[in-house]
């Protein structure tokens, strides 16, 4: 976009990764107590996850201000957020947030996969312009990452039906994210001769 703007990039990763932090924080912080509200009781994780969603917004509205763009991705992931967190409080059901990781991912991975068998590269739609990669190179990648969603889809199902909350938080704050920026990186190493080649 011609109106997008610079920010400071320890801002940006402030803003794009603090409120997941802040959820972590605040869930360790309330996981013990029960809240009661116009008679219901609501436990620390969902007490949590209903700040979690403001906390949120404020941070994307700040990051949209500031350099007056957001991705696809983090538009779609923040609905999620809300949609299953509004749900999560409805109901009064923990379910709902955890089964949002496997939604997000696995949308992710069918959105990838539906590319894949019409020939094309809906990461490289998005991404070429910040990393130019030859077209094969993008292909791969894709075919990749794909699996890596499905994956990590299957891992969150796995991981909150049969632990207990407190081994989820620690696996969705650190572990999937660990597990995904270390994949990238690794492929981002291994293909870099299809970004030579684009060079």
């Amino acid at each position: 976009m011609a109106d997008e703007k610079d920010i400071n990039p320890i801002l940006k990763q402030v803003l794009e990764l603090g409120p997941t932090l802040v959820f972590f924080l605040l869930y360790l912080r309330m996981r013990d107590q029960t809240y009661q509200v116009f008679g219901t009781d609501y436990s620390g994780f969902i007490a949590a996850t209903v700040i979690f969603v403001p906390v949120l917004l404020i941070a994307m509205g700040a990051l949209w201000f500031l350099t007056g763009k957001l991705s696809r991705m983090q538009v779609f992931t923040a609905f999620m957020v809300i949609f299953f967190g509004g749900l999560t409080a409805y109901f009064n059901d923990e379910r709902f947030f955890k089964m949002k990781t496997t939604l997000v991912y696995g949308f992710f991975a069918v959105i990838l996969g539906i590319g894949l068998v019409q020939g094309k590269s809906y990461l490289a739609f998005v991404l070429s312009d910040a990393l130019p990669m030859a077209q094969e190179g993008w292909m791969i990648l894709t075919r990749r990452l794909t699996a890596m969603f499905g994956a990590l889809a299957v891992g969150n199902e796995l991981v909150w039906r049969t632990m207990s909350t407190d081994a989820w938080v620690k696996i969705e704050t650190f572990g999937f994210p660990i597990l995904l920026f270390g994949f990238l990186w690794a492929q981002f190493a291994m293909l870099q001769k299809y970004m030579d080649l684009e060079g």
